[in-house]
């Protein structure tokens, strides 16, 4: 098993959850071919909306990567992300600032926010049991 971080808007991740559903960098399928059944998916969320809104920065969902191959999904107008089914723990938001000193892919970093720019980013247990436990999930 291995634990992977998604980086989406709160309102994209609050979608997502509410269709038992994970998309990564605006649907493409590269990301999600690397991501397997059984896997461990944390969503960290920077702001609400995908161009700007409120900062959230914040770690807004966790679950686990269910049976079933990426999918394309029509939501219209065009667009046909890519997703993967996912069985959603109940998990409460955590803010990443108390955390950076205790993440292996943070710590020591001045610009750890430069670790979320590809839009998914695999992380070690260690950092994956801190997050869940931050977000009551563990």
């Amino acid at each position: 098993m291995t634990a992977w971080i998604g980086v989406a808007s709160a309102s994209h991740v609050a979608r997502g959850r509410a269709g038992g559903f994970m998309q990564v960098c605006h649907g493409k399928s590269g990301p999600l071919s690397r991501i397997r059944p059984g896997d461990d998916i944390i969503y960290y969320s920077p702001a609400t909306e995908m161009r700007g809104g409120e900062k959230v920065r914040s770690f807004t969902a966790a679950g686990r990567v269910i049976a079933r191959d990426p999918y394309r999904s029509d939501m219209g107008n065009g667009l046909k992300p890519m997703r993967r089914n996912v069985e959603w723990l109940p998990a409460e938001p955590a803010p990443i600032q108390p955390l950076l000193d205790r993440l292996e892919f943070t710590r020591g970093r001045r610009n750890w926010g430069y670790v979320f720019r590809f839009g998914v980013l695999k992380i070690s247990e260690a950092d994956r049991d801190v997050i869940l436990k931050a977000m009551g999930a563990a």
